[in-house]
């Protein structure tokens, strides 16, 4: 089963009009995207979209096989006008399965927006999912859900969608996840196509044909990686970006609650909202058991206070202290938490400060601290795949 992608943008397409935005002003070329609309096997037309008929033509198809046309969300905006020859569009119920004289098998699935998403079955056995934009499948079930060699859903907009088909095994290692519905929120080129990587799926430019079940461009998600940033740098945010396609994960809070201080208990709450619901929390500074266990993503924010506690049991900040047993203490203990990173299993997305590049500290445990933390990122740095560095928002690729 062949898919050929004629958009895959919003329904406003991108560049937006009258949009003067840094992200709409660098959408030429390849980076232009019309509105999303697919054609499966020439005999299946998902969406009908402004310019339909030359957009398939530019792509080296044609409109004339189509034996059904399908609309996956409500149109905003003068009604279409419907090409010569093709079929009046319509819509199938939730749940209703709609078999084509092509061999091609259509089911309607239920989402928790807007829209219906459609479960393309081809006359090969292969199955593809399309979902429209800012929807994602509603009441699925463990062990009940299909199976999909293909996924194209709005990944930039929905995240989570990814990671419900993710939770119930419909979308799994080898699933080939492409992003549609594209719009204004990310910077194109390769911004976009690192942040859809972080979340195993990728992007095609308008006109592409697909063949559904190879899996050979199905991108390959960081085992392990490191986000650095100076203070209120987005790299939080950043971190958080990286999982949120996947279910289940266990956000580790290295600072405590820090009983009675106000303002830290309103930087927590900030943070908690944000995270997707099915995320948990563990409040703990002992990471090495974590890693050494199988189990879902860890998101760890921040190695800078995890090295706080581990400076506090050494006794790092007074001099004695430290050179009476503190430093090795303190260097055994990174060395058992970046051993841990290299065995792990799990996949893992750390944060932490990068405080080398400001001002000397004018006292000598801050000096000490600035020391450690600097060799705590560049050890565990080592072990990762990926090490991105946000400044102002804007995520730099160190390696990977």
């Amino acid at each position: 089963m062949d898919v050929t992608l004629l958009g895959t943008g919003t329904p406003a397409g991108l560049p937006r009009p009258d949009c003067s935005c840094a992200a709409c002003t660098t959408a030429l070329g390849a980076d232009a995207r019309a509105a999303t609309a697919l054609l499966v096997d020439g005999a299946l037309l998902l969406d009908l979209t402004p310019g339909v008929a030359l957009a398939a033509a530019r792509a080296g198809q044609s409109l004339g096989g189509v034996a059904q046309a399908l609309l996956s969300h409500p149109h905003d905006g003068p009604a279409l006008e419907v090409p010569a020859g093709l079929p009046q569009p319509g819509r199938v119920p939730d749940g209703r399965e709609l078999a084509l004289l092509t061999g091609h098998r259509v089911r309607a699935v239920a989402l928790d927006a807007p829209g219906t998403g459609y479960a393309v079955t081809g006359p090969d056995g292969r199955c593809l999912l399309y979902l429209p934009p800012g929807g994602a499948p509603a009441g699925l079930e463990e062990g009940s859900a299909e199976a999909y060699d293909m996924v194209l859903a709005d990944v930039v907009g929905r995240p989570d969608a990814l990671a419900r088909l993710r939770a119930v095994g419909s979308v799994g290692p080898a699933t080939d996840v492409v992003a549609v519905h594209l719009d204004h929120d990310v910077p194109p080129g390769g911004e976009l196509c690192r942040r859809l990587a972080a979340a195993g799926a990728r992007v095609v430019p308008d006109g592409t044909t697909l063949a559904v079940g190879a899996y050979e461009d199905v991108p390959d998600v960081p085992r392990r990686t490191l986000v650095l940033g100076g203070a209120r740098s987005g790299k939080s945010v950043e971190a958080e970006r990286r999982l949120e396609s996947f279910p289940g994960v266990l956000y580790v809070a290295t600072g405590g609650s820090r009983g009675g201080d106000t303002e830290w208990a309103a930087r927590v709450a900030a943070h908690r909202e944000r995270r997707p619901g099915s995320w948990r929390t563990a409040e703990t500074c002992d990471l090495v058991p974590l890693l050494r266990e199988d189990g879902p993503p860890l998101l760890v924010d921040c190695l800078s206070l995890w090295l706080t506690d581990a400076m506090d049991s050494a006794g790092a900040w007074d001099d004695a202290e430290w050179a009476d047993g503190g430093e090795r203490a303190l260097r055994e203990r990174v060395a058992q938490l970046t051993a841990a990173v290299r065995e792990t299993r799990r996949t893992v997305v750390a944060v932490s400060n990068e405080v080398g590049s400001g001002i000397v500290p004018a006292t000598a445990s801050g000096r000490r601290y600035r020391d450690e933390l600097g060799r705590l990122n560049a050890a565990f740095a080592a072990e990762c795949e990926q090490v991105l560095l946000v400044v102002a928002g804007q995520a730099l690729v160190l390696r990977g």
